[in-house]
């Protein structure tokens, strides 16, 4: 997709804009590599550029994937992620974080550390919970996923579950659209002061909901887009997401820019490979 290619309405930076200006904003991204370069660090790499801002990125897994799954994986050592976190910190002034695919308990907590220890607004750091890949395979073991909870979440601002990841996050089975904002306010409570958006890919129509930090809901109606490339919807969605929080939108603006934003991006992707292919090209 081409840097200016925006839905109509949007308010996307214009190509030559912050990017290119002294003051550009540095996000970063902590997330999995997907050799495919369908999500993970590549695809979040692709919207912060997309949306004029200049991003960085730390690693924590490896993976052997391709649009037709995820063949196998092995997570980068805590020291490893603790020196290039360490390392990007200390030359370049964060503006916010994007956190996809942690895929250990210790990657978890060694996060978690680093982002107790300050330097960037929790209103800008924004958690997709990837859990699982969407092809199955486990992606945090449940030591993980209970570490996630209880030291992560307190550490960030937004987070962004699927209907799968809102049940697995909260303990609950079969969640249902009547079930979305009780069980949103049951993970806004395990830390206050905590922004939850359910993405609705799984829901029919597809529509997301907004639990704001200060207790106001909002459902945001979405339209089935039929293309098979789909692959890094969530991770383009959470990235694009953080991109409206630093460019200064209000949080039910942010969720409706990057959802239309994604929209288009799937209205518009060109099909690649044999399988589901990346929602950005």
């Amino acid at each position: 997709m081409s840097r200016d290619a925006a839905p109509s309405g949007t308010k996307s930076t214009p190509p030559g804009g912050l990017s290119e200006s002294k003051g550009c904003p540095v996000v970063l991204t902590v997330a999995g590599f997907d050799p495919s370069s369908g999500a993970g660090v590549a695809a979040d790499l692709k919207v912060f550029w997309n949306h004029g801002l200049y991003g960085v990125s730390a690693i924590t897994a490896l993976t052997v994937q391709s649009t037709q799954g995820v063949g196998g994986g092995e997570p980068v050592s805590r020291r490893l992620l603790r020196q290039t976190l360490d390392c990007l910190a200390d030359d370049l002034p964060l503006a916010g974080i994007k956190i996809g695919m942690l895929g250990s308990a210790e990657i978890v907590s060694e996060l978690a550390s680093f982002l107790g220890r300050g330097g960037v607004d929790r209103s800008h750091i924004v958690l997709d919970p990837v859990l699982r890949s969407s092809s199955g395979t486990e992606l945090l073991s449940q030591e993980g996923v209970g570490r996630l909870r209880d030291d992560l979440l307190p550490q960030v601002g937004w987070v962004t579950p699927n209907l799968d990841e809102l049940a697995a996050l909260t303990g609950e089975g079969g969640v249902t659209r009547e079930k979305v904002p009780s069980l949103a306010c049951r993970l806004a409570a395990m830390a206050p002061g905590l922004n939850v958006v359910l993405t609705g890919g799984h829901l029919d129509p597809p529509d997301d909901f907004l639990l704001t930090a200060a207790g106001q809901t909002h459902w945001f109606p979405g339209r089935r887009v039929h293309t098979t490339s789909t692959h890094g919807t969530g991770c383009a969605f959470s990235s694009a997401l953080l991109c409206r929080l630093v460019l200064g939108d209000a949080p039910a603006d942010a969720v409706a820019e990057a959802k239309a934003w994604v929209t288009h991006a799937l209205e518009t992707a060109v099909p690649i490979g044999k399988g589901r292919g990346p929602v950005l090209t």
